[in-house]
């Protein structure tokens, strides 16, 4: 075997010889795979093998689209037929709210050329007959998917890549990991048969590898211990049962009949597919537990855990209602194995936190499904730099290793597990490991109605409801249309437009990068110009493709001294990116020191027409009256004030378009801050405000936002943000961004949609005559225009204010219009009052 690669793949399952097969295929012509048992011995070998293309996330969509119509092509390419039955895939809906997730879906799904169809219950019946189909109110139907055989599209791959030329190593262990600067040097060990065991041998190699991937699967927490690391990939039990045979299906496919497609009922938390005259039942119940959560014991191999009767009862009855032509059919054989999950349900794929040249591929619940797309954008990652869609959303940093545990990974994955079928409303708050993270002022917002949402473990006010609400206020307030908060944040969203708002943006992600580097390497590491001292800019890091990697907002304390804002979702992912991207500019540009002062400042963002008569109040200063005047303290600028007792670092600039402040307080004194503001704001009006009345004003502004309008697929330039970028300057990413040129643009719209509803920001775009056109990025309503708005990606000679439009909301057209760029006050009059 080689002991010296480009690239080294730990892990034989679906994900690993994907992975491996496409770094082949991508171009690297010295990659090897190691397993330390046999190929597909891990959770691969006893999953179910459904191919799912529903799912709400727009890359995961397009990975599991990929890996479709991939699998399609393995036989072709190896010989070996991967057991793919291309049968279909429908998806039950016994509710009106199910079928309104469903048509959400479909429009993601459009954006993505997944297609799909809808099926009324008698549509159903004629063509399943078998099907009890009375209690429902229809069905999406996915043609293109089906499943397929875990075990041979492993082997299909396996054989793929070594026609590529991959090696593949069985029987070795991966027991150390060493970066000495320039490669890996990954120590393995020899595994032998003893007793039917897998041990350890005496036999020991080093194998050196530029990079390395680790796609570990239930052996996540193993691999992370070993790389000193922290993720949140730790297994779940899944049960599915295999029963014995339904006579009435005999009988309907020896007729000549087809194959039922995989059958989902949702709202019965299971799936059933066809297997030799029966069905194969899968269910994601309730109460299954976590297991490994410190790593699998060396006795486990391709084992399985008891089956639990009484957890999976109630499902087990549904099925024999909904197919009853087998309820006499006996119990054949049971699979209770363990299946990795994290917090969300996405895997980690992506770059390991701290490390070079290490990559992470673990955490898939749908592994199979997963495994070709992943294996494909992840070469793109590895060998071009940069996936062809934004892969941030999987990004092994979205759980940062500064709060995230084994406890919180645990409890998190058994809800993630038994949420698979729930409805998946995209205002869901998850309860579990709740509240973890919050800051000072998080009991006075409860007191006065706040509903909070989670992000990077921070608890956030989404908006302020009712005093008297219940425990359960927010979970009854969720819908696919408006939901029962949506008046309160109407309400929220006037205030600020009409009054003065006050809102708590102490989640938003903190640095300060300082020292004699500091300003030579901001100035490469972003493409707008900095700010003089005192003052502030919007700018953008770029990926090595000059698509958007990050926002920041950077305020300049010095002349070497900066404190830079960016998005609370994205604390480690993007201090990650910073320390790397210093630590390899240091030696041109001098010292750079990075602080993460996240946890240090919490942030209340006033603002509205009466914020400066309200700050006015609280402010000392010689002259209150002309503190805060244009002069003294102009837009786009910062100054260190003390409002009342408590120093403040304030920024003038505002997320929702109005008048206001950001300002950044000691996280100690957030208490006393937030009494004397409510105190002196009670006379003007002052209210609470909370994140989605924010997000409907900020794209009233048409103020972009990292995850939705902005990331790694776009460049500023296609986001439309030219005076944002100083092409005179050098910067990273700036050639290929100029190379790219605008292959899409962003726009605002208003939209004529219905009644009860508003767009979400996952809705495809339409041209009048009905030609697929662009996606929405963001949406939600506008107070000042009193309809629905969003923001999104068109082809750029559409992106003209006037241009006409259509939405797909609810599985219909909706009337849209592009509007100029920041439609309420383009000018910029309402922010740059003087007072």
């Amino acid at each position: 075997m080689k002991t010296q690669v480009k690239a080294l793949v730990v892990g034989g399952g679906a994900v690993g010889t994907s992975i491996a097969y496409h770094l082949a295929k991508a171009g690297w012509d010295d990659v090897m795979l190691i397993e330390r048992d046999e190929l597909t011995s891990g959770s691969t070998w006893h999953a179910a093998g459904l191919l799912p293309l529903f799912n709400m996330s727009y890359a995961t969509t397009h990975i599991h689209k990929y890996s479709v119509d991939f699998y399609k092509t393995l036989e072709e390419e190896t010989g070996l037929n991967a057991g793919f039955a291309v049968v279909g895939n429908l998806r039950m809906a016994q509710t009106q709210e199910r079928m309104d997730e469903y048509m959400l879906y479909a429009s993601t799904a459009e954006t993505c050329d997944v297609a799909y169809e809808w099926l009324t219950p008698d549509q159903i019946k004629e063509r399943w007959p078998l099907i009890e189909t009375s209690d429902l109110k229809g069905a999406i139907y996915h043609t293109e998917d089906g499943y397929i055989n875990p075990a041979d599209v492993t082997q299909a791959m396996a054989k793929g890549a070594r026609q590529r030329g991959v090696e593949i190593v069985r029987k070795m262990q991966a027991d150390a990991f060493h970066w000495t600067g320039t490669h890996w040097e990954v120590t393995c060990t020899k595994m032998v048969e003893k007793g039917g065991n897998l041990v350890e041998s005496d036999e020991q190699v080093v194998i050196t590898a530029e990079h390395v991937v680790t796609a570990s699967g239930n052996h996540a927490q193993r691999t992370a211990k070993m790389l000193g690391i922290k993720m949140p990939a730790i297994p779940v039990e899944h049960t599915f049962i295999v029963m014995d045979k339904d006579p009435e299906l005999v009988k309907w496919r020896e007729a000549g009949n087809p194959e039922h497609p995989v059958v989902r009922d949702a709202d019965n938390e299971s799936y059933a597919r066809e297997e030799r005259g029966g069905w194969i039942l899968g269910i994601y119940e309730h109460g299954a537990p976590a297991r490994f959560e410190h790593g699998v014991p060396d006795s486990f191999r391709a084992d399985l855990f008891p089956l639990d009767l009484d957890r999976i009862a109630d499902q087990y009855m549904a099925m024999a209602e909904r197919v009853p032509s087998c309820a006499d059919s006996g119990l054949k054989d049971d699979f209770n194995g363990p299946i990795c999950y994290t917090p969300d349900g996405n895997p980690l794929v992506g770059p390991a936190p701290g490390l070079r040249n290490m990559w992470l591929a673990e955490g898939f619940s749908f592994g199979i499904t997963a495994a070709g797309g992943t294996g494909y954008y992840l070469a793109q990652m590895m060998v071009d730099g940069e996936a062809e869609i934004d892969m941030a959303s999987l990004d092994p940093k979205r759980y940062s290793s500064n709060w995230m545990t084994t406890e919180f990974a645990a409890r998190k994955n058994e809800e993630c597990y038994e949420h698979v079928y729930i409805l998946h409303h995209p205002d869901e708050e998850r309860e579990a490991c709740r509240p973890l993270r919050t800051v000072p002022a998080y009991d006075r917002q409860k007191a006065r109605g706040a509903q909070f949402g989670w992000v990077n473990g921070w608890e956030r006010p989404n908006y302020f409801g009712p005093l008297d609400a219940s425990d359960s206020f927010d979970k009854e307030s969720r819908s696919f249309r408006r939901g029962g908060w949506w008046q309160y944040a109407v309400e929220e969203a006037k205030a600020i437009r009409e009054g003065v708002g006050l809102i708590d943006a102490s989640a938003f992600t903190k640095h300060v990068v300082k020292g004699p580097g500091a300003t030579q390497f901001l100035d490469w590491f972003t493409c707008n110009k900095l700010p003089k001292v005192g003052r502030i800019n919007l700018t953008y890091a770029l990926t090595s493709h000059g698509t958007t990697r990050t926002e920041y907002t950077i305020v300049r304390n010095g002349e070497n001294n900066y404190y830079i804002v960016s998005a609370g979702a994205w604390t480690e992912y993007d201090a990650d990116y910073l320390r790397k991207a210093a630590e390899d500019k240091m030696e041109e540009f001098g010292y750079i020191e990075i602080q993460d002062v996240t946890t240090q400042w919490g942030v209340f963002a006033i603002a509205g027409p009466k914020s400066r008569d309200l700050l006015k109040e609280v402010i000392k200063d010689a002259d209150p009256e002309t503190a805060l005047s244009n002069k003294r303290f102009p837009w786009l600028s910062a100054r260190q004030i003390e409002l009342g007792m408590c120093p403040v670092n304030a920024i003038r600039v505002a997320y929702t378009g109005e008048l206001g402040w950001e300002l950044h307080h000691p996280i100690e004194m957030q208490n006393y801050l937030f009494d004397l503001l409510e105190k002196v704001g009670e006379k003007h009006g002052l209210k609470l405000v909370g994140a989605r009345a924010q997000n409907w004003l900020r794209q009233e502004k048409s103020y972009r936002a990292y995850g939705t309008e902005l990331g790694r697929d776009a460049t500023p330039l296609e986001a439309d943000l030219p005076r944002f970028v100083d092409l005179s300057k050098d910067f990273y990413g700036k050639a290929k961004l100029e190379e790219t040129g605008v292959r899409a643009k962003c726009c605002t719209l208003l939209i004529d949609g219905p009644e009860d509803a508003d767009p979400w920001g996952r809705e495809a775009l339409y041209t009048p005559e009905g030609t697929r056109v662009g996606r929405l990025t963001s949406g939600g309503y506008s107070v000042a225009f009193e309809k629905s708005i969003g923001m999104g990606y068109v082809k750029p000679e559409l992106a003209v204010e006037g241009t006409k439009l259509k939405v797909k909301m609810q599985d219909k057209l909706w009337d849209a219009i592009v509007t100029c760029d920041s439609p309420y006050d383009p000018k910029n009059e309402v922010i740059r009052k003087d007072g």
